[in-house]
């Protein structure tokens, strides 16, 4: 029989001394639009003269879209002496693999939720016996778990912006749980909430220092909003550890791009060095760990992340240029998450599937 492996085991060894050899046997094309970082692409017709590019001395594990050519893969490869596993429903079912990571601040928890083939990040922020969730995606289930697990209520959910690439598990958690949903009048949205104002603070019991402040940060989208929690920030889309957001309507490309600069000028690089930066995307070169959140300080980013240390200028025309047509899906996304249209979810869930394409 045939070595088979889930998503969630693969994810877990992802980043540690056990990481497999990543073997994707889709075609080119493919591979290039969505893939697992770090895949290494020998489409299927190809792999029996290229079988000397794959590791004999390590484990291989054979990915597809579903799992089918990465099984035929898998029983060839294995016929040929390889210590190899096929990921059982391929990219649709890594597609739906979430893990955790727990940042410890001010007495309370931080529960990085990881949303692994989309590069999301949303957050589980608790003390006492009760929670606050930011940016949970769609399969409100995890978050659910995660409180339970740990003895929360979810009493407050919050969106940072109107998201685009993925849909948003904001109403439907806050439905499921009785919890209020806050989220920034500046982005448009079609159904009942509580508006976020600059300044609004969120106490949770438990935490003797914590606090939720939300501040309009407008560039990405017009209602993007940072939260900070103690020391550390939940910067949404404004600020990635591995870049920036990217201006998020092509047409008014130049009008963003200066709304971005000015609200990490103004807003964020005017925070001490110290201050932890945790956003909501992270792109494919960006390490992830079991265990440790993709954070870092604003000090190492304000070394790393050259666009920051650009001026208004040199930053829009930076940016301008790296702005691109939204993909077709977007819209599809970007109406099901203002409440409008009648799109089925199951369609919706598919028309999501792909990358992370949130960052210039």
């Amino acid at each position: 029989m045939h070595q088979e492996i889930t998503a969630a085991e693969l994810a877990s060894r992802l980043g540690t001394d056990d990481e497999p050899f990543l073997l994707d046997v889709r075609e080119p094309h493919e591979v290039a639009e969505w893939a697992i970082p770090g895949v290494v692409n020998i489409p299927l017709g190809d792999l029996d003269r290229r079988l000397a590019e794959i590791p004999s001395d390590r484990p291989v594990v054979a990915v597809c879209a579903s799992g089918n050519r990465s099984g035929v893969a898998t029983a060839a490869l294995a016929a040929a002496g390889l210590d190899v596993a096929n990921l059982v429903g391929g990219m649709a079912a890594w597609s739906k693999v979430y893990d955790a990571a727990v940042v410890e601040l001010d007495g309370a928890q931080v529960v990085q939720v990881r949303r692994r083939a989309k590069g999301c990040l949303s957050y589980v922020v608790g003390a006492g016996d009760q929670a606050f969730v930011v940016d949970p995606s769609i399969d409100v289930d995890v978050y659910l778990q995660v409180a339970g697990q740990l003895g929360w209520e979810i009493t407050r959910v919050f969106d940072t912006h109107l998201h685009a690439d993925h849909l948003s598990g904001a109403r439907d958690l806050a439905d499921a749980t009785g919890a209020s949903l806050h989220l920034n009048p500046a982005d448009t949205f079609e159904f009942a909430f509580e508006p976020l104002r600059d300044g609004d603070r969120f106490v949770l019991p438990g935490g003797a220092e914590l606090s939720v402040a939300a501040l309009h940060t407008p560039g990405h989208t017009e209602g993007s909003t940072i939260f900070f929690i103690g020391d550390a920030v939940l910067s949404g889309d404004t600020l990635f550890v591995d870049g920036v957001g990217r201006p998020d309507l092509a047409e008014r490309a130049e009008e963003f791009a200066r709304n971005l600069h000015r609200s990490l000028r103004d807003r964020v690089l005017k925070l001490p060095d110290d201050v932890t930066v945790l956003p909501a995307h992270y792109g494919d070169g960006v390490p992830v760990r079991p265990g440790e959140p993709v954070a870092a300080s604003l000090g190492s980013l304000r070394a790393t992340v050259d666009p920051l240390g650009l001026d208004e200028e040199a930053f829009v025309a930076w940016a301008v240029a790296r702005t691109t047509e939204r993909p077709p899906n977007y819209v599809s996304i970007i109406g099901a998450n203002m409440g409008r249209g009648q799109t089925p979810p199951a369609l919706l869930q598919h028309l999501e599937a792909g990358p992370n394409r949130c960052s210039a």
